[in-house]
């Protein structure tokens, strides 16, 4: 299935990293977060991405384009013609990675919106640039599938701050954008949509978390497929090490592949 991963927010609490990059390109262990978001999905077999740009999005397109360059040994066959021979071969020859320009300014319903064109399947995946998991996605895909609504969210227990979602059965009831109180369960991306949700879309004003989301609780057509297991949002510089000192110490939960 196509991933549709969104990389264009300004990411304005990891301001020590994300001043000079933008926060999918900010390194654990030396590769990018949006690196490992995407060796998570090509994990359980889902290689083909749809990168959703803005802030800075041409340090996203720059890595991609000279990812060779980056990640292998080098021959440079210098003179009037110049060769240059890849030595060292890797696991994402078979990614394909379209790099869309989604707007600086424009919020996160809207840059899926712009996605919603590349999508050639009725199912596809999304996520966030900036979270971790050991999640099962194919799980998750197998579930959203088996119920015929329009989005899967993966539901998750971190110590969070995030959209907290009420559980009825499966169907998630309502959706509360950053509760005061801690939640039990909260929006941890990784989710399974259904093309239909571009009904729910309305511009590049459109917060997907908000209104879409809650329409969609409230109509029944937003599931949850809960994530018993590891599952961490890179938001702060603080989490940002937790994160490096994890993969530092070979314990990265999230390294499945």
């Amino acid at each position: 299935m196509q991933v549709v991963i969104l990389c264009g927010g300004l990411g304005t609490r990891l301001r020590e990293e994300t001043e000079y990059r933008p926060k999918p390109m900010v390194p654990i262990g030396g590769r990018p977060i949006l690196w490992h978001i995407m060796k998570t999905y090509a994990h359980h077999g889902h290689k083909e991405f749809i990168l959703c740009l803005g802030y800075k999005g041409e340090i996203i397109k720059d890595y991609f384009r000279n990812y060779l360059w980056h990640t292998s040994d080098v021959t440079l066959k210098l003179g009037r013609e110049p060769e240059v021979q890849y030595h060292t071969h890797h696991d994402e020859e078979d990614w394909a990675v379209t790099l869309l320009d989604t707007g600086a300014e424009t919020q996160t319903g809207g840059r899926l919106a712009r996605a919603l064109p590349h999508v050639r399947e009725e199912n596809f995946l999304f996520t966030y640039g900036d979270g971790l998991s050991d999640c099962d996605i194919n799980a998750a895909v197998e579930f959203h599938e088996s119920h015929g609504a329009v989005a899967t969210a993966t539901a998750v227990k971190p110590a969070g701050r995030f959209g907290e979602l009420s559980i009825t059965e499966g169907t998630i009831t309502a959706f509360t954008e950053k509760p005061d109180q801690e939640p039990r369960f909260v929006n941890g991306g990784y989710c399974v949509f259904n093309r239909r949700i571009g009904e729910y879309l309305t511009g590049d004003e459109s917060i997907l978390e908000r209104q879409p989301l809650e329409q969609l609780a409230g109509e029944g057509q937003l599931k949850a497929h809960c994530h018993p297991g590891y599952w961490q949002c890179m938001d702060t510089y603080r989490e940002q090490q937790q994160l490096e000192a994890l993969w530092a110490a070979g314990e990265a939960p999230w390294k499945i592949w």
